[in-house]
């Protein structure tokens, strides 16, 4: 693949790295957003190749195959998510770093491949309580969804070391800011 550098941001559900990852494209001109390719359906929302590169089980599979993944995972029974090189290639080839927003066991792929031409950040609230409230506060899941959830984020927080930095969002505006200054000093580094 043609050089560039890759920033990848993880966070358990409900951190505020979308928000983070979203900022960052607002202000700085370098980064360009990878999109990754999912075999789930297509939301009403959604449109292909600007939110995900949505693909069917037996299209992912054989690319799978053909090694056409940076990184891939099977997140439930038949749904996949993954980066593909072509992607990372697309956004190199028009002068971008790549910035990433995936979760927590993509990030650490991802840093195994992009090695020290990447940047794992990993965004977490001050205290496990915040992000059960917060995501009680979407009011987007069942109880037993909230219980699932909750135990993937307590599993995902034992992975925080296996990270370059932690970025700890607990007041939004200095956590922008701080991501900022951690995004250009590595790009310039």
């Amino acid at each position: 693949m043609n050089s560039g550098k890759s920033i990848f941001f993880s966070a358990p559900s409900g951190s505020g790295k979308t928000t983070v990852v979203k900022h960052l494209l607002k202000v700085n001109y370098k980064l360009g957003f990878s999109i990754s390719a999912t075999t789930r359906p297509k939301r009403e929302n959604e449109t292909d190749a600007r939110d995900y590169y949505f693909l069917s089980v037996g299209e992912f599979e054989k690319k799978i195959t053909e090694g056409a993944f940076v990184e891939w995972e099977q997140v439930y029974e038949g749904v996949y998510y993954g980066t593909l090189k072509s992607e990372v290639e697309r956004l190199w080839s028009q002068g971008k770093h790549v910035l990433f927003d995936v979760d927590v066991l993509g990030g650490l792929s991802l840093k195994k491949y992009f090695g020290k031409k990447g940047l794992a950040v990993f965004v977490k609230v001050p205290g496990i309580d915040i992000l059960e409230k917060r995501l009680k506060d979407r009011g987007t899941e069942s109880e037993e969804d909230l219980t699932t959830r909750m135990e993937r984020v307590k599993y995902e927080l034992t992975f925080e070391d296996k990270f370059d930095i932690t970025l700890i969002n607990d007041d939004l505006e200095k956590t922008l800011k701080k991501a900022e200054l951690v995004v250009d000093n590595f790009i310039n580094s």
